[in-house]
């Protein structure tokens, strides 16, 4: 059961004694933190195989109780992507044509497109093998796979740009993307890594379309014990985001997350709404937000381009999270949003745990798609 009441000064938790915002960017509306009660069972439920080193005590009493083992080590990123299409055909290939020729070239073309890469990516990247093949600068199909991983590699190297939050203070980061691909949760996850990284959070809990959307976020702040800035269901979301922007400056938060609704790219009136936010806050900080960070479903495949070319016109993409990329996932989307855009790759979600929101790296990336030799996938097998 939700409770809903004002914060008090003399209330436990990450924000005693911090005043609240002074102005709201619409007189009607009112901000108000929303606390849940402590034995949030249900909540726990939702997401079960995620722990939160910063949960209440409360939590982490229960999560000892139900299991004494030890935490296991994070998987590696071989282990998470293995299992995609990109990494199972790909792989696959080499092994059913070890001759180098144009069988070899084609078949290759038709699984980097099947795969998501893109027509425009696939046919550059096997023309440019292909004259090296007419060359024979190849000894063998082990030499073959060689460059490619290079060209896969330098490819995305253009995009590993890790996210640097000390430009600004706060670092207003916003948080759009489509319904369903994982936006609230990767919220929850980033509000992990920068906790851990020492950094002070507040969160913005900006959907206020969707039906229990603000609680899902209010889940993940007291998880975190990260304050949580909230109206009533339906308020206006640029409203809620100011209202965080004043009180993150009034604490002296360092970092500022804001959650925005999901919607469709053809959905005119809230994809107008994220210009709206845009221009909101530049009233109390010309520069925010620092950071639009666009969630995408990396089982998606090329509808993810319209996607960010949408976004990116109402309201500035500014980098990515790839997420879902484990288990069927092609994973071939990555190298076509680098090619196509540019854009920064922050962040991919490589599982559901909380540690499975990696900093991208090109070559963990390509390493985990594809062997280094084709002994070594023999091996792996």
């Amino acid at each position: 059961m939700l409770k809903f009441w004002k914060k008090k000064p003399s209330s436990p938790g990450p924000v005693d004694g911090l005043p609240l915002p002074a102005t709201s960017a619409t007189d009607d509306d009112i901000t108000e933190e929303v606390a849940f009660e402590a034995a949030a069972d249900a909540d726990a439920e939702e997401d079960p195989e995620i722990t939160l080193e910063h949960a209440h005590p409360a939590d982490t009493a229960r999560s000892s109780q139900t299991s004494s083992e030890p935490a296991a080590r994070p998987r590696s990123w071989r282990e998470r992507l293995a299992g995609s299409a990109f990494a199972r055909n790909l792989g696959g290939l080499f092994a059913r044509n070890p001759k180098l020729d144009d069988d070899l070239l084609d078949e290759l073309e038709t699984c980097l497109i099947t795969a998501d890469v893109g027509i425009a990516a696939a046919t550059e990247i096997v023309e440019q093998l292909r004259k090296r093949v007419a060359k024979r600068e190849f000894a063998d199909a082990d030499a073959l796979l060689g460059a490619l991983r290079t060209q896969l590699v330098t490819l995305l190297q253009a995009v590993e740009k890790p996210l640097d939050v000390s430009t600004h203070s706060p670092f207003v980061v916003l948080m759009v993307g489509v319904n369903g691909v994982g936006k609230t949760t990767t919220i929850g996850k980033l509000a992990h890594r920068f906790l851990k990284q020492k950094h002070s959070l507040m969160l913005a809990a900006g959907d206020t379309f969707r039906a229990a959307a603000v609680e899902q976020l209010q889940t993940w702040g007291q998880r975190n014990n990260v304050p949580v800035i909230a109206q009533a269901s339906g308020a206006d979301s640029a409203s809620v985001i100011f209202d965080a922007l004043q009180a993150a400056h009034s604490r002296r938060i360092q970092v500022l997350i804001a959650d925005t609704a999901g919607r469709l790219h053809t959905q005119t009136g809230l994809m107008d709404e994220l210009s709206k936010i845009r221009r909101v806050l530049g009233k109390l900080d010309a520069s925010a937000p620092h950071e639009v960070l666009m969630v995408i479903d990396g089982t998606t495949g090329q509808n993810a381009i319209a996607q960010l070319k949408h976004f990116r016109e109402a309201i500035g993409v500014t980098g990515l999270v790839v997420t879902k990329l484990d288990g069927t996932a092609k994973g071939g989307v990555v190298f076509a949003l680098a090619r196509e855009f540019g854009l920064p790759i922050r962040f991919v979600g490589l599982g559901e745990g909380i540690e499975d929101l990696r900093e991208f790296n090109a070559q963990a990336f390509v390493d985990g798609l594809l062997p280094s030799t084709l002994s070594a996938r023999g091996a792996a097998g």
